[in-house]
């Protein structure tokens, strides 16, 4: 899902969150895109007073089993991307009671017999996380066999998924 020739047109820029990744942006000109979640949680956040937009891309729950990985790219684990994503938003002015939080992927695409359950686990992590910090998730599109790929406009905190050729707005 490359930006539109609308969407370019009107002077949108994508910025690209690889696995993972994250990024914030006040910038209502960036879109934040991240492709191919499978097991993988994609995590977004919008703070539409502060115009704060951010996305992770998280490939496993626990950074326990990779210290050192973990510190250098926080965004692998659900466990340490989340608040890490969260801390940086709160840097540029987001606040905690005004966010909009949405998840896609943690599905089980290639792992038919159920032996790792890592999308599984990449969402309880994420439910627990925000249980415990009294965040709530406002749409989610989770679970299944299909790949996602995700969009955030930073304009307007919009989320758009495109899986199985079809694009549709996370509400």
């Amino acid at each position: 899902m490359v930006l539109t020739g609308q969407e370019r047109e009107l002077g949108l820029r994508s910025v690209v969150v690889d696995i993972s990744g994250f990024a914030v942006t006040r910038d209502p000109s960036e879109v934040l895109i991240t492709y191919s979640l499978g097991s993988c949680l994609g995590f977004t956040l919008f703070d539409p007073v502060a115009g704060v937009a951010g996305m992770v891309h998280c490939m496993l729950p626990f950074s326990k089993i990779d210290q050192d990985k973990a510190l250098e790219k926080p965004g692998m684990f659900v466990d340490t991307g989340v608040p890490t994503l969260l801390e940086a938003a709160f840097r540029l002015g987001a606040e905690k009671k005004r966010l909009v939080l949405k998840a896609a992927g943690c599905g089980a695409p290639l792992d038919d017999k159920g032996l790792f359950r890592i999308g599984e686990r990449n969402y309880m992590v994420l439910k627990k996380l925000l249980w415990k910090n009294d965040l709530l998730l406002s749409a989610e599109d989770v679970g299944g066999k299909t790949s996602r790929t995700v969009k955030v406009y930073a304009s307007n905190g919009d989320v758009i998924i495109r899986s199985g050729g079809k694009e549709t707005p996370l509400i």
